[in-house]
Parts: C-alpha cells; structure tokens; sequence
C-alpha cells in the first residue's frame, strides 16, 4: 500500500531558535580555541578570528535565509539546491550529507561527549591487541576502542529516541540547551570576575599583548577551527516541513540564533583568554587529549572546576548530538521521496517520523567513529560544506533573475554585498583547504565524488521518477 502519511508541522519559531543554537553550541566552544592559538600565537588574532567566522556565519545566515523563505520545505539545502542547479547537483550535497557532512558532524560532537565521561568514569579499553591494526597507515579502528564503542552506543541511543517522534527530541533540545545557557553563564562570570590571581591569560589587564606575524593562510586555518564551532545553523532548514509558517519562522530562526551564538562565542572564548596564556593553548593543542574549557576552569577552580566543566561538556555535546539527529535524516527522507536515495528512506513510521532515515543515518555515524580523529572528521567536514553553502548563497543572486517576482518574506540584508562577499570567502576556504590540510581536503572531496557513479546507478535503476510531490 502506498505510503500516505506526511510529516507534522508541530514547531514554531521559539524551537527553530532552539534548535539553530542546539546545532550549533556543542564541542567546538570548548575545545577548538587551542589549535586556533596554534596557528596565531596571538590571543587578539584569535577573537578577531572568532568574530570574523561570526560574521562570515552571519552572511551566509542571512543570505540562506532569502532562500529558505522562498523554498522552504523538508530537506533544506537538498530542495534548494535542486532548485536552483537541478538534481544531479543537489544529489551530490544529499549524498556528500549523508557520507561525510552531517554524519561526521554527529560522529564528532558524540567523539568529545565519550572522550568527556572518560574524565569523569573511566572507560576500560577494549581490545588492546588490535590497536595497531590500521588502514593505509590513517584509519585507527581499535584504537581507543572502548571510547569509541560507548560513541557508537550514544549515537544509536539518540537515534532511536528521535524514532519515537519529533516532539520528543525538540523537547530534550530546550532542556539541554537552558542546562549549558545557565553553565556558561557562570563560567563568564566567575572567569571575569574571580580576582587578578587567577588572571594569566593573554588577555588579562596585567599581560602585555603578544606581537605575532599572521599571514592570510593562517588565518584562514584558524578559521576552519572556528567555523566547526558555528556548524549547524544551517540545519534547521531540513525541517522545514515540519515548522509552523515556515517562510516566516526559518529565517527569523536562523538570524537570530547565529547572532545569539556569535555574542555567547566572543563572551566565553575572551573569558577563556584571561585564564591560559597562549603558550598553554599550544600545549593543550600538542597534547592531544586535553580541551582548553576544562585546563581554564581548572586553572580557577581546581579539581571541582573540573568535573563542573566536563558535566557541562556531557551536557552540551549531549543536546549538539541529539539536534544533528533529529535534523540531520530529513534531507534523505527527501531526496527518496523523489527517487534521488534509496526508496526505504522516504518511508514514515507511525509516529510520523522518517525512521529508516534516521537509522541508516545512525549506522553510518558509528561507522565514522571508527574511521578516524576528532579533528581529522571536523577539517573534511567544514571542507566539504562550504563548498554547498557557497553555492546555496550563489542562488539568491541565480534566483533574483529567473524567479524576479516570485513572493520573498525576507530578502538578503545588504544584497548583493553580503552574498558576494560569503562565495568568495567560500571559494577563499576552499582552495586554502587544498594546500594547508590536502589529507582532509582529498578524503572530504573523494566522498563526495563518490556519489557520481550512485546517482548514475539510481538513474538505471529508475529510482529517479519524479511524483506529485516533485516541484
């Protein structure tokens, strides 16, 4: 029988708020401020950074924004894009999604929440005599093999919770976002304010600034660190089809939840600067297994401040994980419903929610938990995406000519200035990438050209039959 259901619109603009931040606000606040001063041994370069990802962020928000009011549905960026290029070109972004963008995004927030509940209860290490194993000398499956079993559990655990319905995981988005509102708000405040004793960081009033040649390539790999820890704004467009007056309520959501992390950034990443120096920043980043949020608040607070900020690193991961599930299956139910993925993902379970989507999904993050490091997956990741957000921005400029009188409830702030200046960074990044991480940059575009012969074998299979519901 022919499947008849659709998907609930059950949430309005409070949640897509909630859930732009949720996708956002997850590892990236506490552990990437260290390979940031890595690269520009400067703690004023590195707020200029954050801010300058901020505002890059912001422009693609805003552009993003003409389009998801004018589009928006179910899948994001995939309908957008195959309205703007058609649909082999948005088969490679749902494709490039499920194999690397969206996927390792999970793998890496749930990767810092397994690495964070080690701090606290150790975890026994499995298999200790297959660590060595390897793939071409990259891919360490078995090693650290109990942390990353517990991810893989974590994952699956937050998968089949989203099953369950929509509601229920929005519900533990809110609960988990006002839990590490309220935790770093107190970091703010007890770091600004805890007394010049505690004050060695760079930029604590006592600290004369650090003088450090930054080049244009630097910058823009300190950048690939910054723009992880905004990741996920984008998300929120995936479902759209399931968002109350969403022509109205995507765009507003996605403005105003980036401003909100942009402000929350600058204000924690500045508190973490009057803490640590820069040379202790360089060796949190060379060792490995530190995170820069927990060597700050304990350098104030001790071992106490340390089980403080490793529960609010669970909890923050926690919900980051949960939101990249919950948004992150809609674009594969979308692209099956028109013949452009496997037919099972366009499949609703009885609580209206794309099941299969959703546990193939879970399958394949845990399959990349195995594949490599935190780092490693974050660098192919945002490689990979800002090749499809620039060329979603790209489309508000395509769009104006072909669809000029088609009704906009938003139109870009500072058209075409804005928009121009969010492609050329993305096409800045991109080339950057290429030259100052190539092992990234060839693992992220391998994945993604390796849905070249799929759509093609789709194409034989015909599973690309268009349906009603393909506009």
């Amino acid at each position: 029988m022919t499947e008849k259901r659709d998907l609930t619109r059950a949430l309005g603009l409070g949640y897509v708020i909630i859930i732009v931040i949720s996708n956002i606000i997850g590892s990236g606040i506490f552990k990437k401020i260290a390979p940031m001063a890595a690269e520009l041994h400067s703690g004023e370069w590195i707020l200029i950074v954050w801010l300058a990802a901020g505002l890059i962020t912001l422009f693609g928000a805003l552009s993003n924004a003409e389009i998801a009011g004018l589009l928006a549905d179910t899948g994001g960026e995939f309908i957008y894009l195959r309205t703007i290029y058609g649909r082999f070109f948005s088969f490679l972004y749902g494709w490039s999604l499920f194999m690397v963008i969206q996927t390792a995004a999970i793998s890496g927030i749930a990767y810092v929440f397994t690495q964070s509940l080690n701090s606290i209860i150790p975890i026994p290490d499995l298999l200790p005599s297959m660590q060595h194993l390897n793939i071409g000398g990259i891919f360490y499956p078995f090693q650290d093999f109990g942390i990353k079993l517990t991810t893989i559990l974590l994952i699956l655990f937050l998968t089949f919770l989203n099953m369950s319905g929509l509601k229920s995981g929005a519900w533990v988005n809110k609960a988990i976002l006002l839990i590490v509102g309220a935790g770093l708000l107190v970091i703010v405040i007890a770091g600004l304010t805890g007394g010049q004793e505690h004050a060695a960081g760079s930029m604590a009033v006592n600290q004369s600034p650090v003088r450090s040649t930054v080049t244009l390539s630097s910058f823009y790999t300190a950048m690939l660190a910054a723009f992880w820890a905004y990741q996920g704004w984008v998300s929120v467009g995936f479902i759209g089809g399931e968002v109350k007056d969403p022509h109205r309520n995507i765009p507003k959501g996605i403005i105003w939840g980036v401003a909100i992390v942009i402000i929350v950034y600058l204000v924690v990443n500045y508190t973490y600067l009057r803490l640590l120096s820069i040379p202790q920043l360089v060796e949190i980043n060379n060792s490995g297994n530190q995170i820069a949020g927990v060597e700050a608040i304990r350098s104030l607070w001790g071992k106490g401040g340390v089980l403080f900020i490793s529960l609010l690193i669970l909890v923050s991961t926690l919900g980051c994980t949960n939101a990249s599930i919950l948004t992150g299956a809609r674009p594969y139910y979308a692209m099956a419903r028109r013949g452009l993925f496997f037919r099972g993902a366009g499949r609703l379970n009885s609580h209206n929610v794309p099941s299969v989507s959703l546990l193939w999904q879970g399958i394949w993050a845990s399959v990349l938990v195995l594949s490599g490091t935190f780092d490693q997956l974050t660098d192919m990741l945002i490689f990979a995406v800002y090749i499809f957000y620039g060329a979603t921005v790209m489309g508000v400029f395509i769009l104006r000519r072909r669809m000029p009188d088609a009704h906009r409830p938003y139109k870009t702030l500072g058209y075409p200035i804005v928009p121009a200046i969010f492609v050329l960074f993305c096409v800045g990044l991109f080339f950057n990438t290429i030259i100052t991480r190539p092992r990234e940059a060839g693992i992220g575009l391998s994945l993604i050209m390796l849905g070249i012969p799929v759509y093609f074998l789709l194409l034989r299979r015909g599973r690309n039959r268009d349906d009603s519901r393909d506009h």
